[in-house]
């Protein structure tokens, strides 16, 4: 009896270690497509879905979003490669870096040793590099996701990175708030946060210094995450002297050599860069928006129909990721200080977002796949209308300019832009040395109050100007770019001048102010 009753003991004893076996070999042999997230293929058919989406992303976007996807990287890139095409007044004053354009300049060097440097491939290839990148991004999202939670909830998060239309029309685009968000991505997979066990300080801020480099305002974000991490820190004198210093003296050094080769002298453009915009607040030239039109349109428009989603996952989020928002609120708040907001200024905050708008959707007791469908369509339309239809002239306007490098008279052309400066791309989509000219905006950094800059004068008494400009009839453009509302003004002058309506390119269907509905080109009628 003694002996069965003490069998009978220790078989009591192993009963919760057996039931413990069970759980660990139901994990084991559990569908290997719900650990992996990647389906039969795994993480290699996850990425390679990625790509696929991006790079019909990268197609799908046909349209125009601000000037500086081209004047702060394509045309700067340009000039690099190829000894031709225009600076605008920030490469002057030392405000731009050269890091981010050699990129491109790369590229476009690749293209010319290879003798592809056509035209097509100069304006497609950096986008579609940018697209490899973008999908880079979605799936360490994703992975990051998987890690912190589950594969059904990085599925979500995943599907609502790809849902946002913002995403969509901005992660292809050669701008510098798109590679800050990307690097924002790939530095949030390697962010130490609570439950992480892929964590790496030295890979997160070698990544926050990469996107500070591109766009000095990317240090806006990490600022409660770094300190959040110095916070929990126990070793915090090792992660300043061996990785915040090394970090940052590796990749500080490295901008001021390449700044150095192609400026011809020392510029910190990190310092001069937030000193103009941020100090001196001198970005109010270009437009000043009341405080909170970040929380009033800014946020709203970009989350799109993610905003519900958005609020609900804020709160059923643990408390562990209470940073995340914490770094949103952050962001919005300290951009909401400065006069001149812009949506893409926001859009290294998407991301995080997204965590949340994920969250929700895996949470969701009921209409779970109604929710997602709706999120899918109401997503669809604005991305579709972005990419393909609004603000589209900008660029189809220059296959009629890329028509005159071909033609016999391209040393005698002279394209004239009469338009909002930098309204279209330049040389980076036309790649041959003609002669063209555009109203130009600079704003004054001497503090005259009286100042008006080109563009301001051209259009507050059009034909004066032309009249004064144009004075000897050897002086006219060949070619004349202009938005339809200026027709009208001018017509005299067109007249009086013998030129004809050469092309009329559709550009918006909300023309305003300046900007009209469409772009009108016009040529002198003795051109052959």
């Amino acid at each position: 009896m003694e002996a069965a009753g003490g069998l009978l003991a220790r078989a009591r004893a192993r009963r919760p270690e057996a039931v413990r076996l069970r759980k660990r070999r139901s994990v084991l042999y559990s569908d290997p497509g719900q650990r992996s997230g990647g389906g039969a293929g795994g993480p290699a058919a996850l990425l390679a879905l990625t790509v696929g989406l991006r790079t019909l992303n990268c197609f799908l976007v046909q349209t125009s979003f601000v000037p500086d996807e081209y004047w702060q990287s394509l045309e700067v890139a340009h000039r690099m490669a190829f000894n031709y095409g225009y600076l605008t007044w920030e490469w002057a004053n030392g405000l731009r870096g050269y890091s981010y354009p050699l990129i491109f300049a790369t590229i476009y060097k690749a293209l010319q040793l290879l003798a592809k440097d056509d035209v097509q491939l100069l304006i497609w290839v950096p986008r579609l590099a940018q697209a490899v990148l973008a999908a880079l991004a979605d799936v360490k999202l994703y992975s990051l996701v998987q890690h912190l939670e589950n594969a059904e909830t990085a599925k979500y998060v995943y599907f609502s990175q790809l849902c946002s239309w913002f995403t969509w029309y901005s992660c292809t685009r050669t701008l510098t708030n798109t590679m800050e968000t990307l690097l924002t991505i790939f530095a949030l997979s390697y962010y130490p946060i609570k439950g992480s066990k892929t964590g790496s300080s030295c890979k997160y801020l070698a990544l926050i210094a990469l996107a500070i480099i591109v766009r000095p305002t990317a240090v806006i974000p990490w600022i409660p995450l770094v300190f959040s991490h110095f916070l929990q820190e126990q070793r915090k004198a090792d992660l300043i002297l061996h990785n915040c210093i090394p970090v940052g003296l590796v990749t500080v050094g490295t901008s001021l050599i390449i700044d150095r080769v192609f400026f011809g002298e020392w510029v910190l453009v990190q310092l001069n860069f937030l000193k103009f915009n941020v100090l001196q607040n001198l970005g109010t030239f270009y437009g000043s928006h009341p405080w909170h039109w970040y929380f009033t349109q800014g946020l709203p428009v970009i989350l799109g129909t993610h905003l519900p989603f958005f609020i609900h996952g804020c709160v059923l989020a643990p408390k562990r990721y209470r940073i995340f928002l914490i770094t949103v609120i952050w962001t919005v708040l300290t951009y909401s200080m400065l006069s001149h907001k812009e949506f893409r200024f926001i859009y290294p905050v998407l991301p995080f977002c997204m965590f949340f708008c994920g969250y929700s959707l895996k949470h969701l007791k009921a209409w779970k796949k109604s929710a997602a469908s709706f999120l899918l369509l109401s997503n669809l339309v604005p991305a579709l209308y972005t990419g393909l239809i609004h603000q589209r002239g900008s660029l189809d306007v220059m296959s009629h300019i890329q028509q005159l490098c071909s033609n016999s008279y391209q040393s005698q052309a002279f394209v004239f832009f009469m338009m909002p400066c930098h309204s279209t791309p330049f040389y980076s989509h036309v790649h041959c040395p003609l002669k063209m000219r555009f109203l130009e905006c600079p704003p004054d950094l001497t503090g005259n109050e009286s100042y008006i800059d080109e563009a301001d004068v051209f259009y507050s008494n059009p034909l004066g100007w032309l009249s004064k400009e144009f004075y000897n009839d050897t002086l006219l453009p060949s070619h004349l770019i202009f938005f339809s509302v200026l027709e009208q003004e001018i017509s005299s002058f067109l007249a009086l001048k013998g030129y004809e309506k050469m092309a009329t390119v559709f550009h918006t269907h909300l023309p305003q102010g300046r900007v009209g509905s469409h772009i009108y080109v016009y040529r002198k009628k003795n051109l052959k």
